[in-house]
């Protein structure tokens, strides 16, 4: 979501007679799209607005904005000339220009996006939620869930694929809970349906579905939809029923575990992520015990482990904060040697398999990309194949992703 959001105010600031500036000492705006999920990117902007004041050679101006609680506004807003609402984007060229943009100038600016690259889209489907986790700032800081017209949607899906798009992401803090303004009937299930019937050579990744949401109906669309691809990331956040009841999240360690045993049935070999967060306020010693054993019961490819940490305003805040820094670190670092062993694993059941991968990026004289099951892999080849499709013999395997050998272009 925040990598939409930067990509979209490119895109306002590119129509107002900005540019991208090579480095940070030529610019003469410098934007920071702050994060206020977690307290470590918090700490983060600490540094990044430091780093702002030194190096202004010339005086340049600074915009902060982002998901911003109102404790973080008010330790940041001397630090940078402006504090922008982003959802107030529309608007940002307004207080930028002043008297020299009119109103027919404003009317003209669309809050389109200014990709990192043409083949990788990030496309919103909804902001906001309404779900309230009891950790969770998101409902404060984006609002209530607000969801896309499904019109506007697809024509930017379809715009993007046109450009050359190969990997559409779908985004909301719950995506599966999608139900269009126009048309209630379309839901997030007829969604990827209309999307999977857009004519194209893409593939379609959707972040992040609530267990509670996640329906039958959608397993099945993701079964039968042949650019869906075989990867789903399940937050399961904790394998103790006592903290998920804690953390307000409306479902048992069973019902997950249900879901997930539906979803395999169906889409054998899909590629299982998950979030997890350590040391919760009164986490005991054997509640974890019990998301450590869960957590190798369902056997995840990935896993975004997160240490506790209170953000103000929540109701978890309100909870004392009693798991120790030391075991939080101990009840990471448990869970991340789990998950080094499942995902090796799963990974060495690739080796000598032919795998399509988007080529992303290139590293170290390497090119990187993702598996159509979103599994990182490096193989050696030319650079100018970043963007496309690519046929790749898995030749070996480690916990973080695979290697292997091109065989051709697709």
């Amino acid at each position: 979501m925040n990598i939409a959001d930067s990509e979209r105010i490119a895109g306002v600031l590119e129509q107002i007679g900005y540019e991208k500036a090579p480095n940070l000492d030529e610019a003469d705006l410098a934007v920071v799209n702050m994060c206020s999920v977690r307290q470590s990117a918090v700490d983060r902007v600490c540094g990044i607005s430091q780093k702002l004041i030194q190096s202004k050679k010339k005086r340049h101006k600074t915009i902060l904005t982002g998901c911003m609680l109102r404790q973080d506004l008010h330790k940041f807003e001397d630090k940078f000339d402006f504090v922008f609402d982003i959802k107030d984007l529309k608007n940002w060229p307004r207080y930028l220009k002043g008297k020299e943009l009119g109103k027919k100038d404003l009317c003209k600016i669309s809050v389109e996006p200014r990709r990192q690259n043409d083949f990788l889209a990030h496309i919103p489907i909804s902001n906001g939620c309404n779900n309230f986790c009891s950790y969770c700032v998101v409902p404060y800081v984006r609002g209530k869930e607000t969801c896309i017209n499904h019109q506007q949607i697809i024509n930017e899906v379809k715009k993007s694929v046109e450009g050359g798009a190969k990997e559409i992401w779908l985004l909301g803090q719950n995506v599966n809970s999608y139900k269009s303004p126009e048309n209630k009937k379309i839901d997030f299930p007829e969604l990827l349906k209309m999307v999977n019937e857009i004519p194209g050579n893409f593939w379609i990744r959707f972040t992040s579905p609530h267990p509670k949401d996640l329906s039958d109906k959608l397993i099945k669309v993701m079964k039968s939809c042949k650019k869906i691809t075989p990867y789903l990331n399940l937050p399961i956040q904790s394998g103790s029923n006592q903290i998920l009841k804690k953390m307000n999240r409306p479902y048992t360690t069973n019902h997950y575990k249900k879901i997930v045993d539906k979803v395999r049935r169906a889409i054998p070999g899909i590629f299982l992520s998950t979030d997890i967060i350590v040391g919760f306020p009164q986490e005991t010693k054997k509640q974890f015990e019990k998301t450590k054993k869960f957590f190798e019961k369902i056997g995840f490819d990935m896993a975004y482990i997160l240490k506790y940490s209170p953000r103000p305003g929540t109701v978890s805040a309100k909870m004392k904060d009693d798991v120790e820094k030391k075991e939080k670190e101990n009840r990471y670092r448990i869970l991340t040697e789990s998950l080094k062993k499942s995902s090796l694993k799963n990974n060495e059941k690739m080796i000598g398999k032919d795998l399509e991968v988007l080529v992303l990026k290139e590293t170290k004289n390497l090119l990187e990309g993702k598996t159509r099951d979103y599994r990182n892999i490096v193989f050696e080849g030319p650079k100018k194949l970043i963007g496309n499709f690519v046929l790749v013999n898995i030749t070996s395997a480690t916990p973080w992703g695979l290697r292997g050998k091109i065989i051709s272009t697709i």
